[in-house]
């Protein structure tokens, strides 16, 4: 009896291990997917077991610094885990229309400063409530110095650059193709120093950086894990800009249809209150459960929700507009200025006016996006029946942009117009510029209120265009801005001509006029 009774415990206990090992929740042997996942998702990496034990899905996460701007492999993965599949519902529509996706948690891309920092700007702000244009400006004078993952690789970088473009373009809505110009980022864009293909290797470099970088754009979630870890001199205060953030909603993605029950199971774990809390106090992201209560920091609220842009010229114009963060960008403005006698009076004034704002006069938020910045190399051509004085200056601080305004208020009128000698000669100095640095950006703005009656006529300065070497011809381009009686065909026709093309001042102010232009597109 014993041995019966032991040889039936024996064969009890085999099948009961084998029920163990083989079985989850349904009972079904353990299903492995193949996860594409953002390099975002490794903090979670410890529920997965959790997950297993609960699903019986074994998730195997193969992290990838590209698994947002490329199509998924859907031969090869089963899943796609992205901090944001915004880039690819844009760009690879086919790849993953129909797809189904579930929002796991939730984080906005915020902007982390120095406590120091921080104070200085709210100091200077109404209400001490600052917004992305209050980031642009300072980033243009060097008080702000920040790190932001690469655009062109990272969903936090392009969700930061759709924040700030489209802050940028003032309009409350998702981002078109005309509201796209290359000038109102190139104060912000100054102020980056350092990047990452990553938002883990971003935190990191941060960290390597932060005796000479004072800021760090980026998910919420990655800042308030930083600010827990001790690796930091100064905690970022977290700042959550007043006109706006884009969310990302970390969705999984079924790539493999075949797989859909294993999928519900993962979501529906994914999403269970207990799973969100623990979701929250491990990766510092917020729930996507409204019943489920959120950790102090994260109560804060997100306030005013930007839209990503819902063509792919739009992103891929900003994104080449922003050009590889890894590399410093130069660039240059040559401003030719009618000082005709009939520029006298009002126009001089406005003028004036104009080049003030564009100084830092100017405190809106168009002002602040559109000013001039640490770095950049300006021209001011005053011209009247010949060039009466040319003065450049490279922007290091206030001191330079004084002299250049010390240029412009100077009198000394002349008494002809010509604007096509003047055009000539701003090609001229652009092509020196080129020639001491190919790599620079090179851009002529023309400001005039009369017609051409002096130097060179219409037809000569094309000549002479069409002679210059094809490296200018190409790369510098002409934006003419129209003032009382200036013939604005002809100035239409040289911007045409040129690349560029003609702001109506009468349409509005002249200090408009040049926030519009700017010298780029």
């Amino acid at each position: 009896m014993r041995r019966g009774a032991g040889l039936l415990a024996l064969c009890l206990a085999l099948v009961a291990g084998l029920l163990t090992a083989c079985s989850a929740d349904d009972g079904g042997d353990t299903v492995r997917l193949r996860v594409l996942a953002s390099p975002d998702l490794a903090v979670l990496a410890p529920l997965l077991g959790e997950l297993k034990d609960a699903t019986g899905v074994d998730l195997l996460l193969d992290q990838r610094a590209d698994a947002e701007t490329k199509n998924p492999d859907r031969d090869r993965y089963d899943l796609a885990w992205l901090s944001s599949d915004h880039y690819l519902r844009l760009t690879g529509k086919n790849a993953i229309r129909g797809l189904l996706r579930t929002p796991t948690m939730t984080s906005p891309v915020v902007i982390g400063l120095k406590p120091d920092v921080a104070r200085t700007l709210r100091a200077q702000v109404p209400g001490s409530g600052l917004t992305w244009a209050d980031i642009a400006d300072a980033a243009a004078t060097g008080t702000v110095r920040f790190g932001m993952a690469d655009p062109r690789r990272a969903g936090s970088g392009l969700a930061a650059l759709v924040g700030v473009a489209t802050a940028a373009a003032g309009t409350g809505a998702a981002l078109r193709y005309e509201d796209v110009s290359c000038d109102r980022l190139r104060g912000f864009r100054s102020g980056q120093h350092f990047t990452a293909d990553t938002g883990p290797a971003l935190v990191d470099s941060y960290v390597d950086h932060q005796d000479e970088a004072n800021a760090l754009i980026t998910y919420e979630s990655d800042l308030l894990a930083l600010n827990a870890t001790g690796r930091l001199d100064d905690r970022l205060e977290v700042v959550r800009p007043e006109d706006g953030m884009v969310l990302a909603d970390f969705p999984l993605l079924l790539l493999n249809p075949a797989q859909r029950t294993a999928y519900d199971k993962v979501t529906q774990w994914l999403r269970r209150d207990s799973v969100q809390q623990q979701i929250m106090r491990r990766a510092q992201r917020r729930p996507v459960n409204t019943t489920v209560a959120r950790d102090a920091p994260l109560r804060e609220p997100v306030g005013n929700a930007l839209f990503y842009p819902d063509r792919p010229a739009v992103v891929e114009t900003l994104l080449a507009n922003y050009g590889d963060p890894d590399r410093r960008t130069t660039s240059q403005v040559v401003f030719l200025l009618d000082f005709s006698g009939s520029m006298r009076g009002a126009r001089m004034a406005a003028l004036r006016e104009a080049f003030a704002g564009l100084s830092g006069a100017d405190p809106s938020a168009s002002g602040k996006f559109t000013r001039f910045h640490r770095g950049e190399r300006l021209t001011v051509v005053r011209f009247g029946g010949r060039v009466l004085e040319e003065k450049t200056v490279t922007v290091t601080g206030p001191k330079d942009l004084t002299a250049l305004a010390g240029t412009v208020a100077r009198g000394g009128y002349g008494d002809a117009t010509a604007v096509w000698s003047a055009l000539d000669h701003g090609y001229r100095t652009a092509a020196r510029a080129l020639d001491a640095d190919p790599d620079r950006s090179v851009s002529l703005v023309l400001m005039t209120d009369g017609e051409n009656n002096a130097g060179l006529p219409y037809a000569e300065f094309v000549r002479r265009h069409q002679a210059l070497p094809a490296a200018v011809r190409t790369a510098v381009h002409t934006y003419p801005v129209h003032v009382g009686e200036a013939d604005a065909g002809q100035l239409r026709r040289a911007a045409a001509r040129t690349g560029g093309r003609m702001v109506d001042a009468a349409d509005s102010s002249l200090s408009e006029a040049f926030k519009e232009i700017r010298g780029c597109h």
